[in-house]
């Protein structure tokens, strides 16, 4: 295998694991902010790519408005939800709030699979760069790898100033951090939960998007979300960056892993790391081997 090889291996990679890590961002988004574990970001990441599919092809919307409008509505989704269903779940027990998610992703998956238009074939968003390829020199890079990092490292910015500089996502950092705290400081707990929810929402529909081009539209694709888990707890379950890094680290050893074990055994690849993780290092890879025994 040359150097090319391993570098064009190696960027498969990263873009792979930034996906995973966007839906390991809404993971832990949800978990630090309620307590609650979702088990419903691959339906709502499935969801809603076929949301900006039906606005683009059915609606006729320009892509690029199809897309703002499918997140913003999925985001407005996961806020409904928390609202009519899953506001009662913080206080209860966390079996409760787990069974809640799973039964909704199940009714989410259902209902898609019910309409025979998006059950029996796969689809595709025309993206203007699906099936390009970036030259550099020698070096041969898939366009939608390309874009997969850019918009990763973009939203991670975003996060990143949102989380550090605007009332809303102060008000979320303090909640996650102490929610009677916040609450004394005036913050409305009640109100941090539905963002949360929305946030995490609509970090699974770009997460959709992004992921797209590289395995298409189809009932199924959500499957992501079970490797995107492993990434959430090496980042300890309350780490944002470190849950995106998590995803990274685990996208690259699974297309490593690929080249260097037989096939079908990347895809352990995932769990293995996970398990490991929880052995050695109990609060992730960023808390070290605290809480260790």
């Amino acid at each position: 295998m040359t150097a090319l090889t391993l570098i064009q291996v190696f960027a498969s990679g990263v873009a792979t694991g930034c996906v995973y890590g966007l839906v390991a961002l809404s993971f832990v988004l949800i978990y630090k902010a309620t307590g609650t574990v979702s088990f419903m970001q691959g339906e709502l990441l499935m969801l809603g790519a076929f949301v900006m599919l039906a606005l683009h092809h059915a609606a006729g919307l320009p892509l690029l408005a199809a897309a703002g409008l499918g997140v913003a509505a999925m985001a407005g989704f996961g806020a409904l939800l928390e609202r009519t269903v899953l506001r009662g779940a913080p206080g209860r027990t966390h079996l409760t709030a787990l069974l809640l998610t799973f039964g909704l992703g199940m009714v989410m998956r259902g209902a898609v699979g019910a309409v025979p238009a998006a059950s029996h074939t796969m689809h595709r968003l025309p993206l203007p760069f699906a099936g390009e390829s970036v030259h550099l020199g020698g070096l041969v890079l898939a366009a939608e790898h390309v874009a997969v990092i850019v918009a990763t490292a973009g939203l991670a910015g975003v996060l990143t100033l949102f989380f550090r500089f605007t009332r809303a996502g102060l008000a979320l950092r303090a909640c996650s951090e102490n929610a009677q705290v916040a609450a004394l400081m005036g913050v409305s707990v009640a109100g941090m939960h539905t963002l949360a929810w929305a946030l995490g929402a609509g970090l699974a529909a770009v997460a959709g998007l992004l992921l797209a081009p590289v395995t298409f539209i189809h009932p199924n694709m959500g499957l992501v979300a079970l490797k995107a888990f492993p990434a959430a707890v090496l980042g300890g379950m309350t780490s944002l960056p470190g849950a995106l890094a998590g995803g990274v680290f685990l996208g690259v050893a699974e297309a490593l892993a690929g080249i260097a074990l037989p096939e079908g055994a990347k895809d352990v690849v995932p769990y293995v790391l996970m398990l490991l993780a929880l052995l050695l290092f109990p609060g992730g890879f960023a808390g070290g081997t605290r809480g260790r025994p």
